[in-house]
């Protein structure tokens, strides 16, 4: 009985590893590659699977999900001369799992060989600040290359990526100061600017101001002007409408003549010729004579005109004697003539209270007395 046992028993245990060495099961997104007697014969797909028991074997097992490799700092050499250490990501996934376990060796170590090597050829033919500017460029390059030579390795690269481009530390220190000089001049660019448009604008506000005071000191001249011109014909529509005497007009001519010298630039100040005139008129306002001009009156006259000669048909116009006229200013000149005008006037009253006063004797005074 035992050695039957015995013999049932190993049986089954030989029954039980056939079956297990039949059932292959392979996960989700992998694939094993297997081998008949050393040689290549399938690649089980996911899922159970039945091989040959001890002719078949598994090989290779692969994940055909894209998958991530970053490579070591590299370094390369650019056009100008400039060692820069250059470290990439590389996207890759199997599409093959036969090639890629029978066309190459060890697909890791080929890919980052060939990535190092077509980066040297890409960079060398660029200088520093074209290789810092020129990722886009440099990547496209870099997996036009790796997908043209892996292919055949049953290996499809997505996408590679640089991921840092490390320079010189003296390269860095002078892409420093250069970064640094280009904020300079800008913040000095713009700078300018602002003082320049804020001078634009001052200048424009200095402008509009000028103008809006030149527009309203005009505008106040023509109203001054206009009141000026309305004062004045009020004036003179009052006095024609009150027919105003000529005695009271030449009287008020007496008062107006010691204004004519109040500016200070006034350095020669003339009597108009109609002073005799309004001299007369005051006289005779005063005295009741006749339109002649007495002797008296008339030695007032030259001597209130300072001695003029006079022109037929020319208008008179006596001026100060040129001694006083060097002694006295503009303003003692209207002085004097208002003084013997005032004088003249005094004389008429006096000889008009004389002619109603019999009693006291007639004097005569001239102009200069």
């Amino acid at each position: 009985m035992e050695p039957v046992v015995i013999l049932a028993l190993v049986a089954v245990i030989v029954v039980v590893f056939l079956v297990v060495s039949t059932v292959r099961i392979v996960p989700q997104a992998r694939r094993y590659n297997i081998e008949r007697f050393g040689r290549y014969r399938r690649t089980l797909q996911p899922g159970l699977n039945l091989v040959v028991p001890v002719a078949d074997r598994i090989n290779t097992k692969l994940d055909v999900r894209e998958q991530v490799y970053s490579s070591d700092p590299r370094p390369v050499i650019t056009e100008d001369n400039l060692v820069v250490n250059i470290d990439t990501v590389l996207y890759y996934q199997i599409t093959d799992p036969r090639a890629a376990a029978y066309e190459v060796a060890d697909y890791l170590q080929a890919i980052d060989q060939l990535t190092v090597t077509t980066l040297r050829n890409v960079i060398g033919s660029m200088d520093l600040e074209e290789t810092l500017t020129s990722r886009e460029e440099i990547n496209s390059r870099l997996r036009a290359v790796l997908d043209d030579a892996t292919g055949k390795w049953g290996i499809r690269v997505n996408r590679v990526e640089i991921k840092a481009i490390d320079p010189p530390h003296t390269i860095k220190e002078a892409m420093e100061k250069q970064m640094r000089a280009e904020r300079d001049k800008r913040a000095a660019i713009l700078h300018a600017e602002g003082e320049r448009q804020a001078k634009i604008l001052t200048a424009e506000g200095t402008k509009q101001k000028d103008i809006l005071e030149a527009q309203g000191a005009q505008q106040a001249m023509i109203l001054r002007a206009d009141g000026e011109a309305k004062a004045v014909e009020l004036v003179f529509q009052a006095v024609h409408r009150n027919n105003a005497d000529p005695k009271i007009l030449a009287y008020k001519y007496l008062e107006t003549l010691p204004h004519l010298a109040n500016s200070d630039n006034n350095t020669f100040w003339v009597i108009p010729g109609e002073l005799t005139e309004a001299v007369r008129t005051v006289t005779r306002a005063f005295g009741d004579q006749p339109a002649e001009t007495p002797p008296a009156a008339a030695q007032s006259e030259e001597a209130a005109t300072g001695g003029a000669d006079h022109a037929p048909g020319q208008g008179r116009t006596p001026e100060l004697d040129a001694g006083r006229t060097a002694s006295l200013d503009a303003a003692a000149a209207a002085d004097e003539a208002g003084k013997q005008a005032a004088a003249a006037v005094s004389d008429a009253k006096a000889e008009a209270e004389a002619a109603k006063s019999p009693q006291m004797p007639r004097r005569g005074h001239t102009s200069g007395g």
